[in-house]
C-alpha cells in the first residue's frame, strides 16, 4: 500500500495506463489471430492481404501509444509478413 501522496498518485496513473494498454494490446492480438486463422483456413490471398494491413495498423498504433516497443512491433510485423509470403507463394 502506498504511504505518501506521490505513491498514491502513481498507483492511480498505473491503473489507468494498464487499462488503456490492455485495450490496445487486445486489438492487435485479435487482428493477428484473425490473420493467422485466415491463413490456416486457406482463405483467398486478397482477404489475407487485407487482414495483414489491419494487423500492421493495429501494431503500429500500439507502438505509437507506447503499449509495446517499436522494435517489438517491427518484429511481429516481419514474422506476419513471412507467414503471408509463404502462404501466397505458389507450391511447386
Amino acid at each position: 500500500m502506498p504511504n505518501n501522496a506521490s505513491a498514491k498518485k502513481r498507483v492511480r496513473q498505473a491503473s489507468g495506463r494498464r487499462l488503456e494498454n490492455r485495450v490496445v494490446k487486445t486489438r492487435y492480438r485479435g487482428a493477428t489471430k484473425k490473420l493467422l486463422l485466415a491463413i490456416d483456413s486457406q482463405e483467398p490471398a486478397d482477404r489475407v492481404e487485407n487482414l495483414l494491413t489491419e494487423a500492421y495498423s493495429a501494431l503500429d498504433k500500439a507502438a505509437k501509444k507506447g503499449a509495446i516497443h517499436r522494435n517489438q512491433a517491427s518484429r511481429r510485423k516481419a514474422r506476419l509478413a513471412a507467414r503471408v509470403k509463404s502462404y501466397s507463394k505458389p507450391v511447386e
